[in-house]
């Protein structure tokens, strides 16, 4: 978890108080340090930070370029809609995409359960992908950015729990046993 909201939190920081050109930097830099540590800690650098890795240093890249906060901002829409496909491409032609990636966080998850588990998520990539558009178009950066780092933060929290019923009702292993 601090591999992937450690360099947002950073962001959010060095952008409150430091501005956002600083904040985008930091931010760029503090990806590099969560990939260099994920790969000598864990030994292996996960697609989703990969992909988050090279959008920031793309959209970051481009913010600093043309001084333009709006590419960062939009680095969130890109992700959540790329999630969003994948995922609900996957659902509909019945591979369980997130299986792959969290098989060991969900031991005993049936295969109905973590196809719907990935339809759900994909549905909230979806949804973030257009609130981020939404708050983009009519929020102050300011506003838009605190929204980002502790709304979605919240929200995914919160989706996640809502999950858990579902997950048990299919077979979610709960202290080494599974769930009927």
């Amino acid at each position: 978890m601090a591999l992937d909201f450690g360099p947002l939190l950073v962001f959010f920081l060095a952008t409150k108080f430091i501005g956002i050109f600083a904040g985008t930097g930091a931010f760029m830099v503090a990806i590099a340090v969560a990939v260099l540590v994920s790969k000598v800690k864990l030994g292996k650098v996960s697609p989703m930070l990969w992909l988050s890795a090279i959008l920031v240093f793309f959209f970051g890249s481009l913010t600093l370029y043309f001084h333009d906060e709006r590419f960062i901002q939009i680095k969130p829409t890109l992700i959540y809609t790329f999630f969003a496909l994948m995922l609900l491409v996957g659902w509909a032609r019945g591979r369980p995409l997130l299986k792959y990636l969290l098989q060991a966080a969900y031991q005993g998850l049936s295969e109905t359960g973590w196809l719907k588990l990935s339809r759900n998520w994909g549905l909230y990539f979806a949804a973030l992908a257009v609130v981020n558009e939404v708050t983009r178009a009519t929020m102050s950066y300011d506003a838009w950015l605190t929204l980002k780092v502790w709304g979605v933060t919240l929200a995914s929290l919160v989706f996640a729990l809502a999950n858990v019923p579902m997950l048990m009702r299919h077979g979610l292993a709960l202290d080494g046993t599974r769930s009927n």
